[in-house]
């Protein structure tokens, strides 16, 4: 069972912590051209993300159904299920950029975005919305492909992906001037060869899968109904986890430039540990999703306590190497005297963050697997009324800056709290 998950998980955590590069390269050109810029490019990336998080069951729901159906054996629900997402995600893109401008608008007023970086934020998002179609169908691609038990073709999407963006986004800041609109024409570029990657692999080396698709038994009415069913679940628990990023960025803006700095800088951090340990929460995804499938009762139990003890191992990693190396790692992203020195008196969380959250990452990963939606929805529900609560009753950041992490730490605690009580009384029973 060891090297079942690290063979899933390695993978994915290479795939993972180079994610967080879409975002962090893009940090680091605006960082270190002015503190205007880098807010700019915090704001802009939440705006973005605000939507696409929100569309992350397009991943989560493919991988459960599909390993699930993998653990079955039953082929013609793996090819539905790729089909059926692809077409959801297609339609999902198209609705998102015929609401643009609307939604823009709203979410300027949600993130008290300034008059003075009112322009840049609204270049880097609408060209950055101009890969909706490319990104929600590689989330698809990616959940199909860990339903499938494959890590390493994720890995090599990734890191191409990163690559692409990196070198072209670096050409246009660095070398063309386009400030940032080039960090956000990178990534568009980066995205539509993704998914053509994607798209061309799937079809070579899982031809039995994606040729000769039923149309009707992938939209048969019972089937759609459980895939809506889950993934509405799943899309509801999102927004409440963007609604805490939201708020936690909204309340940075208000409280000015240099600690909106400090807070874009301090949640790259939080990126790269967050995606290092769902390498973990992946692979129980994919395994939980498997052994549930075939009704395997000792390989599921197994893969759940093998993976939090792995998780557990990183989690420690993160936070010693933040301890020791975090105020080194700061002037990467800006060089703002005011954002390096200001951040030094956040660090202290960068190091508790790991530790307190990694559980929360891989009970998601399991109810993933299991497809146990509502569940997953109640939980980051209670979780997130801890989280406003504990934040007004400490007075905000108005009383201290610190307010706003403590919150959110009290967040991933009441996770995986709420996660570990539900698991306790139903486990497989979970839904």
């Amino acid at each position: 069972m060891n090297k079942q998950i690290l063979k899933l998980a390695i993978p994915n955590i290479l795939s993972n912590i180079s994610v967080p590069l879409l975002s962090t390269v893009d940090t680091i050109l605006m960082g270190h051209l002015s503190m205007l810029h880098l807010g700019a490019i915090g704001l802009g990336a939440m705006v973005f993300n605000f939507i696409y998080w929100n569309f992350g069951f397009l991943r989560m729901g493919t991988t459960g159904m599909t390993a699930q159906a993998y653990g079955r054996k039953d082929d013609q629900d793996i090819k539905a299920t790729l089909f059926r997402a692809l077409c959801i995600a297609f339609l999902v893109a198209m609705l998102m950029l015929v609401l643009l401008k609307p939604f823009y608008e709203l979410m300027s007023y949600l993130l008290n975005i300034s008059s003075e970086q009112e322009q840049m934020v609204y270049d880097y998002y609408k060209i950055r919305m101009i890969a909706a179609p490319a990104t929600l169908m590689l989330y698809v691609y990616f959940g199909w492909f860990f339903g499938l038990q494959n890590a390493l073709i994720p890995l090599v999407l990734t890191i191409s992906l990163n690559v692409v963006n990196i070198v072209v986004s670096a050409f246009l800041v660095r070398q063309l001037g386009w400030g940032i609109e080039g960090a956000a024409y990178g990534t568009v570029i980066a995205q539509y060869i993704g998914v053509l990657m994607a798209y061309l692999i799937s079809r070579a080396k899982y031809p039995e899968y994606t040729k000769n698709i039923s149309k009707g038994v992938s939209f048969a009415w019972s089937k759609m109904k459980d895939f809506l069913s889950v993934n509405r679940d799943i899309f509801l628990r999102t927004v409440c986890l963007t609604s805490v990023f939201l708020f936690f960025y909204s309340q940075s803006s208000k409280a000015g430039l240099v600690i909106l700095g400090v807070n874009v800088v301090l949640l790259q951090f939080l990126n790269w540990m967050s995606y290092g340990i769902d390498g973990f929460a992946y692979a129980s995804e994919s395994l939980v999703g498997r052994y549930f499938g075939a009704n395997d009762d000792s390989s599921y139990f197994k893969s759940i306590q093998l993976s939090f003890i792995w998780a557990a191992v990183l989690a420690g990693l993160y936070s010693l190497i933040y301890g020791i190396g975090g105020e080194y790692l700061i002037p990467l992203f800006t060089n703002e005297e005011s954002v390096i020195l200001a951040s030094a008196e956040f660090l202290p969380w960068m190091i508790v963050l790991p530790l307190l959250g990694f559980a929360s990452y891989i009970w998601d990963g399991i109810y993933v697997g299991q497809t146990a939606s509502r569940s997953m929805l109640l939980s980051m529900f209670y979780s997130l009324i801890v989280f406003f609560i504990l934040y007004f009753l400490l007075g905000g950041m108005e009383y201290s800056t610190h307010n706003i992490w403590i919150a959110f730490t009290a967040f991933l605690v009441a996770r995986a709290v709420f996660q570990t009580w539900l698991f306790m009384k139903y486990k497989k029973a979970l839904s």
